[in-house]
């Protein structure tokens, strides 16, 4: 089970949001790089970050943040990043700049050519983020409810040549309410490529119950909230994560 730590990046500096509300951030750190290196000392094998900015612009707005994680921990560990994603050439730009994958959001749900050309372009490297409630997805920041059924959405994905697909319950995000294990394991067992559950992840309960779960594809979490006020400490989280996976 691999867990990842999070970086919500919001003018330049390491915040955190309730169900996706900006008007509603803490700030957790001005210094976006040293939480980078945090993660990777306390045992991270990959990096999660957000651009809150980019997703409401709709184009890169954190890229100094951005430039100056990937030079503290890049050469150690994969980066993802998820947040404003609109066209190929940003994610060239991304990539090139030492990003391991791209999530694409909204935009594989209203543009669904374009991430097709996106796996197509860049195989291996695209990561679709699937936020829904109740079993529908949702766009635009959380603040649109499609009437798309999640599990259908994500076939679709899946034959498109996504590498992986990031689910949030968005209900749970940021609340501190528990994994939504259920729907998740449903959407995995959809697919066949791994599902990394996000959102709601509180404690270690949440990551032995994900461990339980594991074998149905589920290959890793989001960490985010749980983290930064201290209710899951990672080093912990990881090992008793590696100690399940190798029982």
């Amino acid at each position: 089970m691999l867990l990842i730590p999070a970086i919500d990046l919001k003018d330049g500096r390491c915040v955190r949001l309730r169900q996706g509300d900006l008007d509603d951030a803490t700030v957790f750190s001005d210094d976006p790089a040293a939480m980078a290196t945090q993660w990777l000392d306390a045992g991270a094998r990959r990096l999660h970050l957000v651009d809150l900015n980019g997703a409401v612009a709709g184009k890169p707005r954190n890229s100094g943040a951005i430039r100056a994680i990937l030079d503290a921990v890049a050469d150690d560990m994969p980066v993802q990043i998820g947040g404003g994603i609109r066209d190929l050439d940003t994610i060239e730009q991304y990539l090139d700049a030492g990003l391991s994958y791209v999530i694409i959001g909204t935009a594989a749900v209203k543009d669904p050519g374009f991430l097709r050309d996106a796996c197509s372009a860049f195989p291996g490297n695209i990561i679709v983020g699937l936020d829904a409630r109740d079993g529908k997805v949702a766009t635009d920041g959380w603040s649109k409810l499609t009437r798309h059924d999640v599990l259908d959405m994500a076939a679709k994905f899946e034959d498109y040549g996504c590498e992986a697909i990031i689910y949030t319950d968005i209900g749970r995000d940021g609340m501190l309410s528990g994994v939504n294990i259920d729907a998740t394991v449903k959407l995995a067992r959809r697919v066949n490529i791994p599902i990394f559950a996000s959102g709601g992840v509180t404690d270690l309960r949440d990551i032995e119950a994900l461990c339980a779960v594991e074998d149905e594809g589920v290959e890793g979490a989001i960490l985010g909230r749980s983290l930064y006020e201290g209710t899951l400490d990672f080093a912990a989280a990881q090992d008793r994560a590696d100690e399940l996976g190798a029982a």
